[in-house]
C-alpha cells in the first residue's frame, strides 16, 4: 500500500518530522514518511483563523512548491521506467472513515468527473490510500506521497465547522498531487480553509483539473 512515499514533510510540520494520526485512529494506520498537506494551516500548526481569509505564509507557499516539485520528479522516474501504463485506477479504503463514507464516494465521484488519466475506485479490502477518522487539533490533512498513496485523515470539528464535501474532496486531491494554495479564491479547491467556512465548493477549478490530468498522464506524470 505505501509505496514510494517522499521523505519531505511540509507545510508547518514539518518540526514534527511526519504526520501522526491521533489515538482514536492510530491503531489502524500506520506510519508513513510522507508530504503532509492539511485544509487549513491551523491543521499543522494549530493556530486558528476561522471565518477570516488566510493567505498561507512564505514558507508555506516554499513548503508546496517543494511538494509539487517532489511529487512531478518522482512521477517523471515512473514514466521513464513504465513508458506503456494508460490511465490509472486509484484504490482507496474507506473503513477507518465510516462517518464519512457518503463525503468519500462523492469525492471520489467529482474526481472521477473532473479528470481523464487518474480514476479513483473504492476496494473492497486494502486499498492504494486509505481514509481515517479521529479527533486532532492539527485538523484534517493528508499524508501522501502524491501519487496515490498514503492515507487521509478527517478530524471531526473541522469537518462541522467547514464543509465536509470540500474538506474531504481537497484532501483528496493531495493524494493525486495537488498542494495547499490557500490564498486561492473559493473556486479554487485546494485553497481549501483559506476562504473561510462560509466556502462550500468541493469541485476543483479547470486548472487545477488541468494539473492532475498533466501528473497522470499515460498513468504517470509528465510536466508542462
Amino acid at each position: 500500500m505505501k509505496r514510494s512515499v517522499l521523505s519531505a514533510t511540509l507545510g508547518l510540520a514539518l518540526a514534527a518530522g511526519l504526520a501522526v494520526l491521533p489515538a482514536t485512529a492510530a491503531s489502524a494506520a500506520p506510519a508513513v514518511p510522507a508530504a503532509v498537506q492539511g485544509y487549513t494551516a491551523s491543521a499543522n500548526s494549530g493556530s486558528a483563523h476561522a471565518g477570516s481569509t488566510y493567505a498561507g505564509s512564505a514558507q508555506e507557499a516554499a513548503d508546496n512548491q517543494a511538494f509539487f516539485r517532489a511529487v512531478m520528479a518522482s512521477a517523471k522516474a515512473k514514466q521513464a521506467a513504465n513508458p506503456w501504463l494508460q490511465t490509472i485506477t486509484v484504490t482507496y479504503d474507506t473503513s477507518g472513515a465510516p462517518s464519512f463514507t457518503d463525503q468519500i464516494a462523492n469525492a471520489a465521484q467529482i474526481w472521477n468527473g473532473s479528470v481523464r488519466n487518474v480514476q479513483l475506485q473504492q476496494s473492497s479490502g486494502t486499498g492504494d490510500f486509505s481514509y481515517y477518522e479521529g479527533d486532532d487539533s492539527r485538523g484534517s490533512y493528508a499524508s501522501t506521497d502524491g501519487h496515490g498513496h498514503g492515507y487521509v485523515f478527517l478530524d471531526y470539528s473541522q469537518n462541522q465547522q467547514y464543509d465536509s464535501l470540500r474538506v474531504t474532496a481537497h484532501e483528496t486531491g493531495h493524494v493525486l498531487g495537488l498542494p495547499d494554495h490557500y490564498s486561492g479564491p473559493c473556486s479554487e479547491l485546494m485553497s481549501g480553509g483559506g476562504p473561510g467556512p462560509s466556502c462550500t465548493n468541493p469541485y476543483p477549478d479547470s486548472n487545477e483539473r488541468s494539473q492532475v490530468d498533466d501528473l497522470w498522464a499515460n498513468g504517470v506524470a509528465t510536466a508542462k
